[in-house]
């Protein structure tokens, strides 16, 4: 059984997704479909740049959304491969809003539209320079909980993604992150801070929660036989009215990246098919399990290659 995911926030690149641009009508078509659904030339960035357009959150997330989105759609159309058989759609952070557009529980311009405005309330839920994330390398869960829940009165921080074995992610304010950086020197764990604008899953976003919160219930969520697999909960969404609920409550928690994956693997997923920018979620899935088969399409070799 495989499951299909996509991508996040950071698998970006100048000039992703020329090759199916070049190649297919149906890729145009959808790059100036997202320019008139967005009323700005999102795809002259995406081929173009400069990165640093690119790179800004309410850019870089339905960019990347556009491109998992273009290559699933020449997988299916332009190769006929049936994606639909997968037993789990998921994906990281914003990869979830691929999934569940891709999965057919929302239209492609409504993907586009939330996550532009999803990419804009995150970006100015804290003035710039004021928050951050720090990647913390070769520790465990249960040892950074209990280093936060021993500090909670010198410093507010979260673990905003578990990402895998040995590598997870904290968002606070700078001035807290810069505390947690003290400490986790003291202790050799190893930590990065992360070149990013704002501090992403956290309680620091919760204006972007209100944001969410109204436009989300805006939507019309269509039914479908695909199942997804929430970021909150690491667990399959049974219904419309729970996935809206969790796409409010994903902008505020934890990223649970790697019990999503070990949940997927404890119900006899075997192969891991990563659609979209990059390979970051095929070399996360590889740190967790090593065993799994791992497809990363962002190519045409890639697809012409693929087996399922």
């Amino acid at each position: 059984m495989f499951s299909v995911i996509f991508p996040g926030q950071g698998s970006q690149i100048v000039g992703m997704g020329k090759e199916f641009y070049d190649k297919f009508d149906l890729v145009k078509n959808l790059f100036k479909e997202a320019d008139e659904s967005l009323n700005y030339p999102l795809s002259k960035i995406i081929l173009d740049g400069p990165k640093e357009e690119l790179d800004l959150t309410a850019n870089t997330q339905p960019a990347i959304f556009l491109i998992s989105y273009a290559i699933f759609n020449v997988v299916k159309k332009e190769f006929n491969v049936d994606l639909s058989k997968a037993k789990y759609f998921a994906g990281h952070s914003l990869g979830e809003y691929s999934a569940l557009s891709c999965g057919g529980y929302l239209a492609f311009s409504d993907t586009l539209k939330i996550l532009r405005i999803r990419g804009d309330a995150m970006q100015n839920s804290v003035p710039k320079g004021e928050g951050g994330m720090v990647a913390i390398l070769g520790s465990t869960v249960e040892t950074i909980e209990q280093v936060l829940k021993e500090n909670n009165e010198n410093f507010k921080a979260q673990i905003a993604n578990d990402n895998s074995e040995g590598q997870i992610v904290i968002s606070g304010h700078i001035k807290d992150l810069d505390k947690l950086i003290t400490i986790l020197k003291e202790k050799s764990i190893k930590n990065i801070k992360l070149p990013v604008s704002a501090p992403f899953h956290c309680s620091l976003m919760n204006k972007a929660t209100h944001v969410m919160s109204e436009e989300l219930n805006k939507l019309n969520f269509l039914k479908s036989e695909i199942k997804l697999i929430s970021n909150v909960t690491a667990e399959e969404i049974a219904n419309i009215d729970e996935l809206k609920n969790l796409l409010i409550k994903q902008i505020e928690n934890r990223v649970r990246w790697r019990e999503s994956v070990i949940n997927m693997i404890n119900s006899n997923v075997n192969h891991f098919i990563e659609i979209g920018p990059g390979k970051v979620l095929s070399g996360l899935v590889k740190r967790i399990n090593k065993e799994v088969k791992i497809s990363t399409i962002n190519n045409l070799n890639d697809i012409e290659s693929l087996e399922i």
